[in-house]
């Protein structure tokens, strides 16, 4: 039977320093080989533990997987605000956007999103991991949702719109776009890509 997972607020402040150690580990390997390139004695020479620390903190490798999805969600959507929390004009849309694109190109395009890596290595075949995953998407989406929803509330954006598809639609052009930028080792496909639904939702405004 799987060990339960540790509740954070039960961990000694030496314990939370090394469960976090693990899973920062963890996720920069998984980012760079996958999950399943990942193993556990990969994980231990990265975080300078044992394994016994490992199944002590995370029950086993799904555990890890799980608790590192989290982390990448919350490390990726933290990096986006102030500006995802704010995203409730087009001039606004366009900035986040943008600097996710500039992200991609400090880094040579390459790596794709932590999160849609992660996903597409493991969506079909984990489905606590998809579950997780759901989660870490609607987290994103929520922000893009909740920004239309003002502009429509202000009288900006059209009564018609569907301030929900919307947001599903930026959401997937970015997914979408930085695939193919990974694939393509050029921004420009992302850039094309969410420049288009912006374009779309700017049609939606109350001339």
């Amino acid at each position: 039977m799987k060990a339960e997972e540790p509740k954070e607020q039960r961990l000694t402040k030496g314990g939370r320093k090394t469960r976090e150690r693990i899973i920062e580990a963890a996720a920069e390997l998984m980012f760079h080989r996958g999950a399943g390139g990942t193993s556990i004695p990969d994980i231990q020479a990265a975080a300078g533990v044992s394994a016994s620390q490992i199944y002590h903190y995370f029950g086993d490798k799904q555990g890890l997987v799980l608790a590192v999805i989290d982390h990448q969600t919350d490390t990726r959507l933290d990096q986006q605000r102030p500006l995802l929390d704010n995203l409730d004009s087009i001039e606004a849309l366009r900035e986040w956007c943008d600097r996710a694109g500039s992200r991609q190109d400090a880094r040579g395009c390459e790596g794709g999103c932590e999160i849609g890596s992660l996903a597409s290595e493991l969506a079909d075949g984990d489905q606590s991991a998809r579950t997780r995953l759901v989660s870490a998407f609607d987290r994103w989406e929520g922000p893009i949702r909740s920004g239309l929803a003002r502009m429509q509330e202000r009288g900006e954006l059209s009564e018609r719109a569907d301030t929900a598809a919307l947001a599903t639609a930026l959401l997937a052009a970015v997914q979408g776009g930085m695939l193919l930028s990974q694939v393509r080792r050029s921004s420009t496909a992302y850039r094309q890509a969410v420049s288009a639904v912006i374009d779309h939702i700017e049609s939606h405004l109350v001339r």
